[in-house]
């Protein structure tokens, strides 16, 4: 990953934009104000900063993460592999936006085994990544992708692993920032409460630890 922030994904006041709308407009309702939050592979911040709840925690392995980060996120330098830095039980919800498609499968296996534990009883998990179906002429564009995933396959991989899929949105969002529509939250909003989403290439996939 050596490189990766300065050439595939510079720093971009645009998704920070998007990301603040986002929050606002859907995530924030998934949240409760007494609940951990927990951000995978957090990057430049831009989901947890604009979260709000009693704790929230950004995780990557990224140094750079730090210089991003809201007042009163904490960091956590890690590997999503080693979540050791994470008391168990501690987390009513993980984040991972554009993270799963960067692991092996054995390392998005052993991430998972590790959440389980670190989920809280009724903790969810809530992913967004790209979605292979619609986004395999560009999947490949970024090149530290390493696993193909569709809604399909992604939500058997977590099944497979422990989780129960609670909700699978195949298209959620567009795949890029990069095109020629402007990023205006009115927009992003009206995009959110279409019953079909033209572009959509992203997936959201929610699921449980499966008690069973």
């Amino acid at each position: 990953m050596k490189g990766y922030h300065d050439t595939r994904l510079p720093y971009d006041a645009r998704r920070d934009r998007l990301w603040r709308t986002l929050a606002e407009a859907y995530f924030q309702a998934l949240i409760q104000p007494h609940h951990c939050v927990l951000e995978l592979g957090a990057g430049y911040g831009h989901f947890i900063n604009h979260i709000r709840c009693r704790r929230r925690i950004a995780m990557d392995s990224w140094p750079g993460m730090t210089a991003y980060l809201a007042p009163g996120v904490e960091p956590c330098m890690s590997s999503v592999t080693d979540l050791s830095g994470i008391d168990d039980g501690a987390v009513d919800f993980a984040f991972a936006s554009n993270l799963f498609e960067h692991l092996t499968q054995p390392d998005f296996a052993t991430a998972l085994a590790q959440l389980r534990r670190k989920l809280a009883p009724g903790g969810t998990l809530c992913i967004l990544q790209p979605n292979y179906r619609f986004a395999f002429r560009e999947y490949f564009d970024d090149y530290t992708h390493v696993a193909v995933y569709s809604d399909r396959s992604l939500a058997d991989f977590l099944t497979a692993n422990g989780f129960r899929v609670t909700k699978c949105v195949p298209r959620f969002l567009p795949l890029t920032i990069k095109s020629r529509l402007p990023v205006s939250e009115t927009l992003i909003r009206l995009y959110l409460v279409l019953p079909f989403r033209p572009l959509g290439k992203q997936m959201l996939i929610q699921a449980v630890v499966d008690a069973g």
